[in-house]
């Protein structure tokens, strides 16, 4: 049976609300039949947090996990590397099926250089800002910059509740962007309460983990997430 083709927006940044549920709060025995469900159950992207140990108090999983979930999904890969250093791991994720490659603006101090890395590999960039990181971080770097992603939990696990301290930084970096073509998603504690918040303060792409996979009705937690935004 032939793989499944990735499907790729023909316009960025793409329209209306995306969900992408993360994969870490599915159950690691199962992740490509959890991969495969919320396909089904409506996911516009896959969520991958990429955690060392290091750079955020956790591990996952690395290219090799994400290369066999490609095999059998169709769903944008968006890739969130929470590591440092970012760039030696950047090729393996890309050669492993990334479509998005996520850097953290804390995670290295060359950010530009790891921007271009991802770009000339093919692969659409982006940068992550944790709760303490002020928006002008990346204001040097958003030329360079497909997606900017707003964290609104401190990285490293999965469940924690929203920081509604960072929607003034959800309205800022939108501002920022202005009419540039740059993909705005924020992670952490989203859930159908949240999202409108998210939504309202300029975000487009909604990361949801807990209150996907955790649900009793993944997709009807997919459709209530996307309506109450």
């Amino acid at each position: 049976m032939p793989e499944p083709t990735p499907h790729r927006a023909p316009t960025w940044p793409p329209s209306g609300i995306l969900i992408a549920p993360s994969l870490l709060a599915a159950d690691f025995a199962r992740l490509g039949d959890a991969a495969a469900g919320v396909a089904a159950d409506g996911a516009d992207w896959l969520h991958l947090d990429i955690m060392d140990g290091h750079f955020v108090p956790n591990l996952s999983f690395g290219p090799q996990v994400l290369k066999a979930l490609r095999g059998g999904s169709a769903l944008p890969f968006d890739v969130h590397l929470m590591i440092s250093p970012a760039d030696p791991y950047i090729a393996a994720f890309a050669e492993a099926g990334a479509d998005h490659i996520i850097v953290h603006a804390e995670a290295g101090p060359h950010l530009h250089r790891s921007l271009q890395l991802v770009r000339s590999l093919g692969k659409r960039a982006g940068v992550a800002l944790n709760p303490g990181t002020p928006a002008d971080a990346i204001a040097a770097v958003l030329d360079m910059a497909d997606l900017v992603l707003v964290m609104t939990v401190n990285p490293g696990f999965g469940g924690q509740a929203f920081l509604h301290s960072q929607l003034a930084k959800v309205r800022q970096v939108r501002a920022m962007i202005g009419d540039r073509p740059i993909a705005l998603e924020v992670d952490g504690g989203i859930t159908p309460e949240t999202a409108p918040s998210a939504v309202q303060a300029g975000a487009g792409v909604l990361v949801a983990g807990t209150a996907v996979f955790a649900a009793a009705d993944p997709a009807a937690a997919i459709t209530a997430m996307r309506g109450a935004a």
